[in-house]
């Protein structure tokens, strides 16, 4: 009978041990710190270098201590990741020429801006009202009253080049001056290059449903397909779903995601995932923050609490504003009071697939000097592209 009871127990503790192991594997997650149920988790993909290999953690790490209030998890030794088999990451194309390639998606969805302003200026004599019509439709998408009337101003005066224009001419005539309002010369590049031997900083914030988690995934993956290393950091700690989402963006493509406990303090979880890119030596740490109102000034002190306490381990590179391109010129309002919070230097424009308004555009950088330099422009995973004036005027516009 012992015998019996001893094979059954062996057998119970060899169950919930192989259980165990299973979930271990599935989430590929390995803890930092001693206490389980707070702590910050670094989620491994399962082939992806182990960033802690070699020196230890406390050797290799040189940076300043943590900033007083953030108890920052433990430096610990992490086994090397080991390889699944048969397991492929996603390949993702680099994100050059990405706006050419989604060009007709972008044509379909904007198409009547340009429609609307190629039929009324290829009239063969404008009058008050024909002009009248042309603001009509620059305004309802969005351009904005300023862009509006510097476009209309323009057209006005090439008046008799327009009616002696061919198609071809005049449609090169509208884009010219649709260019000319979305800022050519506007520095758009994304800083996401190692500097000073430290890995670039990019903090992604904006309202709710706007669209941040899904676009710092999308980043991550155009990174990569540039061939760079990144670190994502899940500081969206008050959404649930949003560190799954996020880890679920990174394992795809091989990228390591540092998160915390639901509802714990974003600034820690912000300041690990810097540490661990730094230790890492990687190319990139992308933060996403958690969505909140542009009116709730709560919220947004937070989030400059998150940025300071990034600036502990180096300055933040980039902070990305996601705006809902569907919002229109309430994006402008919420762009305002983000920059109060934060010093923004780039908009991303997500959901320009669809019915949305491309004028958004324009309004945003003219109202606030801020380039616009992602567009997102569909729900899969490669279609957010980098921002070009003349490519998106063209599409808009239509052939």
């Amino acid at each position: 009978m012992e015998f019996v009871l001893i094979a059954i127990a062996i057998l119970v503790v060899a169950l919930i041990t192989g259980a165990a192991l299973l979930v271990g594997r599935g989430r590929r997650t390995t803890r930092l710190d001693d206490d389980a149920a707070a702590g910050t988790t670094l989620t491994r993909p399962p082939s992806a270098p182990d960033p802690t290999s070699g020196a230890t953690a406390a050797d290799r790490y040189t940076g300043p201590p943590a900033p007083a209030g953030v108890v920052p998890d433990p430096l610990v030794e992490l086994p090397p990741a080991e390889p699944e088999t048969g397991l492929v990451f996603d390949t993702p194309p680099p994100s050059a020429g990405r706006l050419v390639r989604l060009r007709s998606r972008l044509a379909r969805s904007q198409s009547s801006l340009g429609r609307g302003l190629l039929t009324v200026l290829g009239r063969e004599k404008l009058t008050e009202d024909d002009w009248e019509e042309v603001e009509e439709t620059l305004l309802s998408a969005d351009i904005g009253v300023a862009a509006t009337t510097q476009i209309v101003q323009r057209l006005r005066t090439q008046s008799l080049v327009l009616a002696t224009a061919s198609g071809t001419a005049l449609r090169d005539l509208v884009v010219r001056e649709l260019v000319a309002v979305l800022g050519p010369d506007l520095d758009r590049t994304l800083a996401t290059d190692r500097r000073d031997g430290r890995p670039a900083v990019v903090l992604v914030v904006g309202v709710n449903g706007a669209g941040k988690t899904t676009t710092v995934g999308k980043i991550a993956r155009a990174l990569v397909g540039d061939g760079k290393s990144v670190v994502l950091g899940a500081a969206d700690t008050f959404r649930a779903a949003a560190a799954d989402q996020l880890e679920t963006w990174g394992e795809r493509v091989g990228v390591l995601t540092v998160r915390g406990r639901e509802g714990g303090d974003p600034a820690s979880v912000a300041f690990d995932a810097v540490r661990t890119g730094i230790e890492g030596e990687v190319d990139t740490v992308l933060i996403d923050t958690a969505g909140r109102l542009h009116t709730k000034s709560g919220l947004m002190d937070e989030l400059g609490k998150v940025k300071r306490v990034v600036e502990k381990l180096g300055p933040v590179d980039e902070v990305l504003l996601v705006l809902d391109a569907t919002t229109g010129q309430n994006g402008v309002v919420q762009a305002r009071v983000f920059t109060e919070a934060v010093e923004v230097t780039g908009v991303v424009l997500t959901k320009l697939d669809g019915t949305a308004k491309g004028g958004i555009v324009v309004a945003v950088q003219r109202e606030l000097g801020i380039p616009v330099k992602l567009i997102g422009l569909g729900e899969g995973p490669d279609d957010l592209a980098p921002f070009e004036p003349e490519a998106f005027a063209e599409a808009i516009v239509g052939g």
